[in-house]
Formats: C-alpha cells, sequence, structure tokens
C-alpha cells in the first residue's frame, strides 16, 4: 500500500511539474506599447461627454516585444501593430470589435505564435480579427517618445508635460486595451489609419488621446 502511495505522489508531483513548466514557459513576453484612440483619453468633464458617445471607436495598438518564448517561439525583436473599429465606443466593454493586424516577424513560426498570444491574451479587445498581414514596421522608442509605422498606419506620441495624467487620474477617462505596467498618458502628435479593412479611414492629432508603457503575459 505505501509503494502504491508512493508511486501516486510522485506521479502528482511529476504532473504538476510538467504543467508549471509548460506555463512558465508561455508567461514569458515583455515589451514595449503604445496606443492611440480616436477620443481623448485625458481632458476636462465636458470635451469627454462630447466625445463619448460620438468618437473613440477606432484604435491603433502598438507592441515591440523585447524578450522572451510563446510555445517555445523566441520572439524578441517582433513587432505588432492592430488597428481595432467598432460602431461604438471602444470604452463599452461589451461592443463588438473588428481588427486587423500586421506582423514584422523574420519567419512564419514567429508569426504564428505571436498571434495565438494576442488572440489569448488580448482577445476581448481584439474582437474579430478580419485580416492578418505579415509587413515592416518600425518601432522606435526613444526616452518618452514613440514613433510607429507601417504600410498604411502610423503613429507619433511623446510624454504628457510633468505626467499630469498621474498628478490628475479623476481626469483618465479610459482605461488602455491591455493591461500595463507604468501605464502612462501620451500625447498624440499624429495617428492615422489608411487601410480599408476595419471601419473608415481615420487621423487624429494634438490630443492626450494615447496611452503607453511595458506589456508583459
Amino acid at each position: 500500500m505505501r509503494k502504491v502511495l508512493f508511486t501516486v505522489m510522485a506521479m502528482v508531483v511529476a504532473v504538476s511539474a510538467l504543467v508549471f513548466s509548460s506555463s512558465a514557459e508561455n508567461v514569458s513576453l515583455k515589451g514595449d506599447y503604445v496606443e492611440v484612440r480616436t477620443a481623448s483619453v485625458f481632458a476636462g468633464a465636458c470635451h469627454y461627454n462630447g466625445e463619448v458617445t460620438t468618437t473613440g471607436r477606432e484604435a491603433m495598438m502598438a507592441w515591440n516585444v523585447t524578450s522572451g518564448k510563446w510555445q517555445g517561439i523566441d520572439l524578441t525583436g517582433v513587432r505588432v501593430i492592430a488597428v481595432v473599429s467598432s460602431d461604438a465606443n471602444l470604452g463599452e466593454k461589451s461592443v463588438a470589435r473588428q481588427s486587423e493586424i500586421v506582423i514584422d516577424s523574420p519567419s512564419r513560426a514567429q508569426s504564428v505564435a505571436i498571434l495565438n498570444a494576442l488572440k489569448q491574451n488580448y482577445a476581448a479587445s481584439l474582437g474579430t480579427i478580419v485580416k492578418v498581414s505579415n509587413a515592416p514596421i518600425t518601432f522606435e522608442h526613444k526616452g518618452k517618445t514613440f514613433a510607429v509605422a507601417a504600410d498604411h498606419a502610423s503613429l507619433n506620441v511623446e510624454a504628457m508635460p510633468n505626467d499630469l495624467c498621474c498628478k490628475m487620474p479623476n481626469l483618465v477617462w479610459y482605461t488602455p486595451l491591455v493591461g500595463l505596467e507604468n501605464r502612462k498618458v501620451g500625447y498624440t502628435m499624429n495617428a492615422s489609419y489608411s487601410g480599408n479593412t476595419v471601419g473608415e479611414q481615420w487621423s487624429q492629432s494634438g490630443e492626450n488621446s494615447a496611452f503607453y508603457g511595458s506589456f508583459s503575459f
């Protein structure tokens, strides 16, 4: 009886170690993230109320993986842009969304792995993915400025002066579409989407309509 009990316990420990190892292998991606919305995310109450029902239906999300693996594939250096569109403000959690994703990676295996990672972790934010393509993406992060660009999507974001978003948190009306470490509100110098896959073409400039920070999962 003792021998049987010992064998069962050993099997439980082995299985637990395997599950933990597999989970640890997947939860390892880290990097930079920046997001632009078509509505101000930091503004006075009157400004927010004037936009909440008429704008904010689009967003551009950009990831730059600085380290980590997913499904055993090293994704360091992989970059992604997702353009999201909806019929209502994206601040509404239950609103239906559709997205177009552009991936910049050296191999098909990396493209598949990063797509699976995004689907698993950000399914609600991305909604229905209607198109996935591979194309070059530039992602420059210098200090507190971001410049991201692909063929038909681009953004330029810089930090707000004196980190006002942290000193006046009551004026931050939305949350980022992904969980972030050290989340900050950014000033959108310009951002635009000239594609025709999700929603209409749009542009945004001169507003506190961005979030940035570090992502990990």
